[in-house]
């Protein structure tokens, strides 16, 4: 056989939609899940995560730099906490890496300045859900000066 041909219904089916922040707050449904979300507004969002269901997972991207206010993923409650970590490069003068982990006990959110804790355009974190009191954090966050933990309480 001289090769198959994919339908083009099978692969447009796969894709999940780039999901724009279009204000300052957003709560993400659970149906979205596989998505990417952009934060593509300089004066910040804070995205919402839906209740913690296992599988769940959700891509955010900073398109736009942040100037004011936060760029900020944010767990539904505060029983649901985050696990896992990331890279942070520091982008504007000597390249350094540091590396962040979200404690488990009481991290609820990443919460970027623009600055010191990232939100600068290219910075990529994937949240997963593998129960309904945690999520697992990954991904590389690209900030500037002396960088520092993006993992909050709040």
């Amino acid at each position: 056989m001289l090769g198959q041909i994919t339908p083009v219904f099978e692969t447009v089916a796969a894709r999940r939609p780039l999901v724009s922040g279009q204000g300052a707050t957003r709560t993400i449904n659970a149906n979205e899940s596989g998505s990417t979300f952009l934060f593509d507004r300089a004066a910040g969002i804070v995205y919402t995560l839906p209740t913690a269901q296992p599988g769940l997972h959700f891509d955010f991207v900073v398109t736009t730099t942040v100037t004011s206010n936060a760029a900020k993923v944010i767990t539904a409650a505060g029983t649901e906490l985050l696990i896992g970590g990331y890279t942070n490069v520091d982008t504007d003068t000597s390249n350094a890496v540091a590396a962040f982990t979200a404690n488990g006990s009481t991290h609820v959110s990443v919460s970027m300045n623009g600055t010191t804790t990232g939100a600068v355009a290219g910075t990529k974190l994937r949240f997963t859900c593998l129960s309904s009191t945690r999520w697992m954090v990954e991904g590389i966050v690209q900030g500037t000066g002396t960088v520092a933990t993006a993992f909050a309480t709040s």
